[in-house]
C-alpha cells in the first residue's frame, strides 16, 4: 500500500499512487505558470498599443477568446487593466500606476545616480553630490569628485543647511508650503556675511530656484566655496533628491556657472529618468 486518502463525498479510505498527485500537481502549476506568463503578456501588449480589445489580445496571444476575456477578467479585478465602455477596449488600469509607484521608492537612489555623478564629475573636474531631505537640513548620500577637486573636502554623509548650500535650497523650494514656510519662520544662523537669513528674501530666492530649475550659492556657507543643484525628481514629479557641482569660486565663477548649471540641471534629468520621472 503506497499511500491512504479520504475520498471527501464518501469518508471511506482509498489507495493512491503519490506519484499520480506528483504528475497532477505538476500539471496544475504548469497551468499557473502558463497563466501568470499569458497575463504579463496581456499587460505588454497594453502598454506596447495602448488599448486594444478581446479578440486583438487572443490573436497576439494565440489563445481561444475565453481565454483572454477570463485573463482580462481577473486583471480588471485587480485594477491593473480597465475597459473603455463607449468602446468595448481594454487599457492599463491604475493599478499598474501603484505597482511602478512602490517599485520606484525601492529604487536605491545613490546606486542609480553613481555613472551620472561619476560622469559629470570627470567632465566637470568638480565634486558632484546627492543629497536628500532630512528635516531641517541636506544629507549628502552620493559623492564623487573631478580630477580639479582631488584636495576637497569629504561631504558624505554630512547634514548641512537647507539655507545655506545650493542642494539645500532645491530641497527647500520643493517642500510642502505650510513645512517650508514653518522652517522660515525659524531663526536661521548665519555662516558668511553672503548667507541669507531673512525670511523674505530667502522666500524670494526660493521661488526663483523653481522659476529657472537650479540653485546656486556663492560663499554662503563657506568662504571660497561655490556650488550649483538641480532637482531629482520621482516617477510622480516629487522632487526626492538634489544633485549638485562645488567647486572653489575662482572655478566656479560668475563666467562659469551658466555652463555648470546647465549640465547639471542636465544630470538632474537623467537621474529622475532613471528613477521613473517621465514615463
Amino acid at each position: 500500500m503506497t499511500g491512504t486518502q479520504k475520498r471527501p463525498d464518501r469518508g471511506e479510505e482509498t489507495t493512491q499512487d503519490p506519484r499520480t498527485t506528483e504528475r497532477r500537481n505538476g500539471r496544475g502549476a504548469a497551468s499557473a505558470v502558463q497563466s501568470v506568463d499569458r497575463a504579463v503578456s496581456v499587460l505588454e501588449i497594453l502598454a506596447r498599443h495602448g488599448e486594444a480589445g478581446v479578440t486583438e489580445i487572443a490573436e497576439e496571444l494565440d489563445v481561444h477568446k475565453s481565454t483572454a476575456f477570463r485573463l482580462l477578467g481577473v486583471l480588471e479585478n485587480r485594477g491593473l487593466v480597465a475597459q473603455a465602455k463607449d468602446r468595448g477596449k481594454y487599457y492599463l488600469g491604475a493599478g499598474v500606476l501603484r505597482l511602478a509607484g512602490a517599485a520606484a521608492v525601492r529604487l536605491d537612489i545613490s546606486q542609480e545616480g553613481v555613472p551620472i555623478c561619476r560622469e559629470v564629475a570627470d567632465e566637470l573636474g568638480e565634486t558632484v553630490n546627492i543629497a536628500v531631505h532630512d528635516d531641517d537640513a541636506a544629507v549628502n548620500i552620493m559623492q564623487a569628485r573631478g580630477t580639479a577637486s582631488v584636495t576637497a573636502q569629504n561631504w558624505l554623509g554630512r547634514r548641512t543647511p537647507l539655507h545655506a548650500t545650493s542642494s539645500g535650497k532645491v530641497l527647500f523650494a520643493h517642500l510642502p508650503p505650510t513645512l517650508r514656510e514653518g522652517l522660515l519662520a525659524r531663526p536661521l544662523p548665519r555662516f558668511t556675511d553672503h548667507t541669507l537669513t531673512g525670511a523674505a528674501m530667502l522666500r524670494a530666492e526660493l521661488e526663483t530656484v523653481i522659476e529657472q530649475g537650479y540653485a546656486t550659492t556663492v560663499e554662503e556657507l563657506e568662504l571660497g566655496l561655490a556650488a550649483v543643484a538641480a532637482p531629482v525628481r520621482a516617477h510622480d514629479g516629487k522632487v526626492i533628491a538634489a544633485i549638485s557641482v562645488s567647486g572653489p569660486v575662482y572655478r566656479l565663477n560668475s563666467d562659469r556657472l551658466p555652463e555648470v548649471a546647465k549640465r547639471t540641471v542636465a544630470a538632474g534629468a537623467e537621474l529622475s529618468r532613471r528613477m521613473g520621472y517621465g514615463f
